[in-house]
């Protein structure tokens, strides 16, 4: 069978979910052909022949996208099937069907998307149900096949304080998440489910892309350190065969804290910098989103990092219901004390809380109260804050962000004007035009 494996989106990162699954259907002898849709033109012959398209969704971003995209494609090729697959598919599973997808595969969707291949070739019916929480598979998990995805080197880099920059790959060692964080779009797919990825491949997969020029791999486990012990043997085994190529992982505060004796490992093995999702310092607002860490533990974490010689780089939700204009001023207040200014990525001063189908902040009577009726170009529940004073402080903030990356403007520079806007009374400008901390970062920042 001809299949066609489309990405919209990944974070300027080359698409694991293009290559894993490219991998399990040519082992089954289909013809498959991946085309990441945000650095490569659609091949019209390609998109004709196509027997099956599948679209790959890991973000709501990419939900979007393939919602748009697939207009264009079902009037190209109304007779191949439309499929959808990745962490957003279950969760937008009705929309998607109502615009035309004829399949929404769930969380490890590969063995699925096998037997849906092999279903549509000999004329068999396929099962419409999606995998649920209560049946995601455990895969033998393949060597993922990037042979005809773009060259690392059109992807995101990561960016030095001089100016150098390395090329960047991208793999994953485990998949799920342990954790119930009431906010993240995995809980309602997963469940606290984890899997892990052997060793073997995870270390296979780092060397096929050092062969084709990383020089340093991005881990996108969404938490690197749930599996801590396997993480460790991982990283250990990447600088013991590649001691020149860095690292970067995701680790929750919680588990900095709880394996604070393996953070000089991931210095002395070539990790650059930890990206934690602190979210807020408010601990108000992190007991609402159930992140298992308060104020004082980021700090702590925070403190535990510098002293291993590791750069932390927090992500924040700015923007919630429990907002108020002094919390926004008081998290500027911080990062400017703690020189964090350089390490948070200006559009993580902008975000704002992301309610998709499924959520479990749907669970909660305020969030309620404050929402209305589904989005569905936007694939949210649009909330209105309590205050409207704030919602226009996030709207300007939004604006200033994005003016001032057209521009082109440092991150100081963007900061200094949100500080301004903010308008902390109660703290002066110190005028940081250069932080003392110089960190390294990936070119294409983290959002949703």
């Amino acid at each position: 069978m001809t299949i066609l494996l489309l990405g919209c989106y990944e974070l300027g990162r080359q698409p694991f979910g293009l290559a894993s699954p490219a991998a399990w259907l040519r082992n089954r002898g289909h013809a498959v052909r991946c085309v990441d849709l945000s650095r490569q033109s659609l091949d019209g012959n390609a998109l004709r022949e196509a027997q099956l398209i599948v679209f790959y969704l890991p973000m709501h971003t990419a939900a979007r996208l393939a919602l748009e995209w697939a207009k264009a494609i079902r009037a190209e090729n109304p007779a191949a099937p439309l499929c959808a697959a990745g962490l957003y598919a279950p969760l937008n599973e009705a929309l998607l069907r109502r615009a035309g997808f004829d399949f929404v595969l769930g969380a490890e969707f590969e063995g699925q998307l096998c037997e849906l291949a092999e279903a549509l070739a000999s004329g068999r019916a396929f099962p419409a149900e999606t995998n649920g929480p209560s049946k995601i598979p455990r895969l033998p998990f393949r060597l993922p096949d990037r042979s005809d995805l773009p060259a690392l080197g059109n992807y995101a880099h990561v960016v030095f304080p001089d100016g150098l920059h390395r090329t960047a790959g991208y793999t994953e060692a485990s998949r799920g998440c342990k954790h119930l964080c009431r906010h993240c779009p995995i809980v309602p797919v997963y469940s606290g489910q984890f899997r892990v990825v052997p060793r073997d491949i995870v270390l296979a997969d780092i060397r096929q892309q050092v062969a084709a020029g990383a020089e340093h791999i991005t881990f996108g486990d969404p938490d690197f350190f749930n599996g801590v012990t396997h993480a460790v043997r991982i990283v250990e085994a990447l600088h013991a065969e590649f001691p020149r190529v860095t690292y970067d992982a995701t680790i929750k505060i919680e588990h900095l804290l709880r394996h604070a004796d393996h953070l000089l490992t991931l210095a002395r093995t070539g990790c650059l910098f930890v990206t934690s999702a602190v979210e807020s310092l408010d601990d108000q607002v992190l007991r609402k989103l159930e992140k298992g860490h308060t104020r004082a533990d980021f700090l702590k974490a925070l403190e535990l990092t510098e002293r291993a010689g590791l750069a932390m780089q927090p992500t924040f939700v700015p923007f919630t219901p429990w907002t108020t204009r002094e919390s926004y001023g008081h998290l500027l207040r911080l990062l400017e004390e703690r020189d964090l200014v350089q390490c948070v990525p200006s559009v993580q001063l902008t975000i704002r809380l992301l309610i998709p189908c499924g959520s479990r902040l749907l669970e909660l009577p305020e969030i309620r109260k404050v929402l209305t009726a589904f989005d569905s170009e936007r694939l949210v529940y649009p909330w209105q804050h309590p205050e409207p004073q704030v919602d226009g402080l996030a709207a300007r903030a939004s604006d200033l962000v994005a003016e001032g990356n057209r521009k082109k403007l440092s991150r100081s520079d963007i900061f200094e004007q949100l500080w301004r806007l903010a308008g902390e009374p109660q703290a002066e400008w110190h005028g940081v035009t250069v932080s003392r901390r110089c960190v390294p970062y990936l070119s294409e920042p983290w959002y949703c």
